[in-house]
């Protein structure tokens, strides 16, 4: 069988916020198999904010993004070839291997994950049941440490990661305050998710309304979005308190990182520091598996809620990342192809 692979390449690096031409839409024919290999038919794209950073040619936590190579980025499909013992035809798949509709494969590739045979959507295997969730789930227990009582803020609420950060908080016995932008998210943070309350950064008076929220000070922030959302936090933070920085995507499309005033700067200038690091999911790729069983467990006693924005169409990849990176999604963005 011969199959036409869409591939989006980056074709150049941007500079602030990525347009259209910063991409290369290009085609080429999958065929035969050689031994061990698989090819998976993609049926979703995961579009999340560190993709941003990759675009970028610049000092990481994991290495930019090739000119002329698929676009950083994580699918979900499934297995429509296998010339493997280890997968089997119809099995589903995640895989991180860039922004392309057919991928084929050696079947050890460590870019591979199976997915667990459930009734739960696949496209939730790129949000809350995938590389978000567990983002949630190890830096929340991993660098926040939640004890049953503390006060947990968390950023970007609404979001892939802050969803599941702030259930899980909720299920460990925390008082959980999110922060969104605009009505809408916050009503759906508060009474979908069941926050204890969610603060609107975008009606202007986000001081104000964190002191009111947090009367007893903080004892985790969750930092997703950096900026004036953290120099609210910084006051509020209690003595002993954690802030695992999971990103900081306000600041995602400066023209020079190093010119820009980081989550770092604002805590480590405090008297009182708080215990602070950025933190990678691959510290834990050993536990990954049992991490997913465990948030699957939960979502399937609906214990853990989810929302996604799903956009039709392998073509809107560019615009989909545009929207997450100015908040235009609700939910996880997923493009399906």
């Amino acid at each position: 069988m011969e199959y036409l692979n869409k591939q989006f390449l980056l074709n150049k690096r941007p500079t602030g916020m990525p347009k259209d031409d910063c991409w290369k839409l290009s085609e080429e024919k999958i065929t035969s198999l050689k031994k061990n290999e698989i090819i998976i038919e993609v049926k979703y794209l995961s579009i999340d904010p560190y993709m941003r950073g990759r675009m970028n040619d610049s000092k990481s936590y994991a290495a930019p993004a090739k000119i002329g190579e698929p676009m950083t980025g994580e699918t979900a499909g499934i297995v429509i070839e296998s010339n493997s013992d280890l997968f089997n035809v119809g099995d589903k798949v995640c895989a991180h291997k860039g922004w392309q509709t057919y991928i084929k494969v050696k079947d050890t590739d460590a870019a591979l994950l199976k997915v667990p045979e459930t009734n739960i959507g696949l496209s939730s295997f790129l949000g809350t049941l995938g590389m978000p969730g567990r983002t949630a789930y190890f830096g929340l227990n991993r660098v926040g440490k939640p004890k049953s009582g503390e006060t947990l803020v968390v950023s970007a609420a609404s979001g892939a990661v802050g969803t599941v950060v702030g259930q899980l908080g909720k299920i460990y016995g925390c008082r959980v305050i999110g922060i969104a932008g605009g009505k809408e998210k916050c009503t759906y943070v508060k009474d979908v998710l069941e926050f204890d309350d969610c603060i609107d950064y975008k009606a202007g008076n986000l001081e104000q309304d964190l002191k009111d929220a947090c009367q007893d000070g903080i004892d985790i922030y969750f930092e997703n979005v950096g900026g004036p959302v953290t120099r609210a936090i910084a006051p509020l933070l209690n003595e002993g308190s954690r802030v695992p920085i999971c990103g900081f995507i306000s600041q995602y499309n400066e023209g020079d990182m190093l010119k820009v005033e980081t989550p770092f700067h604002v805590l480590g200038a405090l008297e009182i520091k708080p215990k602070h690091r950025f933190f990678v999911v691959t510290e834990w790729a050993n536990e990954w598996e049992a991490a997913t069983q465990e948030i699957l467990e939960l979502v399937s006693q609906d214990k853990m809620r989810y929302r996604e924005t799903i956009t039709k169409g392998f073509e809107n990849a560019p615009q989909a990342l545009r929207d997450v990176l100015t908040g235009k999604n609700f939910g996880k963005q997923i493009i399906e192809i």
